[in-house]
């Protein structure tokens, strides 16, 4: 049986191991850096030095290396497993968050636990745009070292909700060109057509081939974004010309109002003029 060259044996092991390091890391742990632990991380470490040591030490029979990648890549998923059948297993791996800040008042004793300083503390809270320690109503030091801030009420910003206003809804637009190309299946998911994109991108004076992304949103509008940044294109107008043409309608009922003898059409007109007023209260956050 003919020996392979050193230098080939290399390159086939090194592919070998590259193709499963992509498989392991793809269907093993779908996570941010930010949200690895340190177990994952380190067990991450030992998988590329096993794969990086079966590549080119020839000396090492390939079963070996192979035998240790798949211990090491099996025990993070039967890990991560277990987490989610035991929360006391769960907390025993990972930990729990710990209460560094109550009441604005700064918890002392579980900083020191957890070997954290005073100054680390403030820098966290400092990127979560927040400069005093009385504004928080609660701070939690979190597994992963980041801090979960809760302000006091009186320091929260301002929603819809706090002012009671309404607000429409928001829904993932759709991608339909990408790269200079159409899209069809978004563009048939919200029911329109190639037909519709061309009148669009000729309203704004765009072919399609300068179009390195278009969006279209609940509303039916459409943004896009060209290849050359230097150009500029005007903003959607459908809402605003609906909300203009609703106003106009309202006017005009109160025009005839004022300009007609006839006493059953003053009412009708002025009726109906009402009607349009409620309905501009409820739709005009909507549309703006």
């Amino acid at each position: 049986m003919p020996v392979m060259p050193g230098w080939l044996e290399v390159v086939v092991r090194s592919g070998i191991a590259v193709i499963l390091l992509l498989f392991i890391s793809r269907s093993v742990i779908r996570k941010s850096l930010a949200q690895v632990s340190y177990f994952e991380f380190i067990s991450g470490i030992v998988l590329g030095v096993i794969l990086a040591l079966g590549s080119i030490n020839l000396a090492i029979p390939i079963a070996f290396p192979l035998l240790g990648l798949l211990v090491w890549g099996i025990s993070p998923y039967l890990i991560g497993w277990l987490t989610i059948k035991s929360a006391r297993f769960r907390h025993v791996v990972y930990g729990r968050g710990i209460p560094v800040i109550k009441d604005g008042k700064i918890l002392e004793d579980n900083l020191k636990k957890e070997r954290y300083s005073s100054d680390e503390l403030l820098k966290q809270l400092r990127s979560k745009n927040v400069f005093q320690v009385a504004d928080v109503e609660f701070a939690v030091l979190e597994t992963s070292g980041d801090i979960s801030v809760l302000l006091k009420k009186d320091y929260q910003p301002l929603t819809p909700k706090d002012m009671s206003l309404s607000t429409a809804p928001i829904k993932e637009p759709e991608t339909v060109v990408m790269d200079g190309k159409i899209l069809d299946e978004p563009l048939a998911t919200v029911g329109l057509n190639r037909n519709w994109l061309e009148l669009e991108l000729e309203k704004i004076g765009v072919a399609i081939e300068n179009v390195y992304l278009g969006q279209v949103d609940s509303y039916g509008q459409l943004t896009v974004d060209l290849f050359d940044d230097k150009l500029k294109v005007p903003a959607p107008q459908e809402k605003p010309l609906l909300l203009a043409t609703i106003k106009k309608c309202q006017a005009d009922l109160e025009i005839f109002a004022l300009e007609t003898n006839n006493e059953a059409a003053k009412q009708m007109y002025t009726k109906h003029a009402q009607q349009i007023e409620d309905m501009l209260k409820k739709v005009t956050p909507l549309l703006r």
